[in-house]
């Protein structure tokens, strides 16, 4: 999904070469959110339609240990913030769904965008210990990374990702993102406390291919 340099100069053509080289970025950047399309695995926008699917991820016991989930939260209100994320345009919200089949595997999301410095957060999470370990999230990160910085027009794609969470660390490393700070005993889990890794990936970084 890189630009090439026939592809960039439509874009400038269209928009402006300053939202590819340091402009203006709008507010709601991501009204017309794509579907991304992968090898094994496509990322659609989240609707109602993976509901139950999304609740039961949600409930696993692995999936709420390594994002340190606290609170739970009940069907209607997953039912309503799935059903209104197409109305938050500032975001991008995807269902990462399985290409053979049609399974819902997690949710991938672009949050927290800061339009004046070229910024945002990315988070992600697996349906369960079942859908780890197959390549779904590196694959469905690459691609958001590659929107984000190539077609949006961010420089930075930050995230944090606890340390007892290597798997997902490894991961976001395959897709370009270096570890940059620690948040110190950020979570306590258990009776034990975890730190935060803060990675990032840059526009002006070489990502894997």
């Amino acid at each position: 999904m890189r630009l090439c340099a026939e592809t960039r100069a439509r874009f400038v053509g269209l928009v402006g070469v300053g939202w590819l080289d340091g402009g203006m970025i709008s507010a709601d950047v991501f009204r017309d959110q794509p579907a991304l399309a992968g090898a094994t695995v496509r990322l659609e926008p989240l609707t109602p339609a993976v509901l139950d699917a999304y609740l039961r991820g949600l409930d696993d016991p692995e999936v709420i240990r390594l994002t340190g989930s606290h609170a739970s939260v009940g069907p209607d209100v997953i039912e309503h913030w799935l059903r209104t994320r197409r109305d938050h345009h500032d975001r991008a919200d995807w269902a990462i769904i399985r290409c053979r089949d049609g399974a819902f595997l997690g949710e991938a999301v672009i949050n927290d965008l800061d339009t004046d410095n070229h910024s945002a957060n990315y988070r992600i999470w697996l349906a369960g210990p079942e859908v780890f370990g197959r390549g779904y999230g590196s694959e469905a990160t690459r691609l958001v990374v590659d929107y984000a910085l190539d077609h949006v027009g961010l420089h930075r794609l930050s995230l944090e990702v606890f340390d007892h969470n290597p798997r997902a660390r490894r991961a976001y490393e395959k897709c370009g993102f270096t570890v940059e700070g620690r948040l110190r005993d950020a979570l306590l889990w258990e009776g034990k406390r975890h730190d935060a890794l803060v990675m990032s990936v840059l526009r002006t970084d070489a990502r894997p291919e």
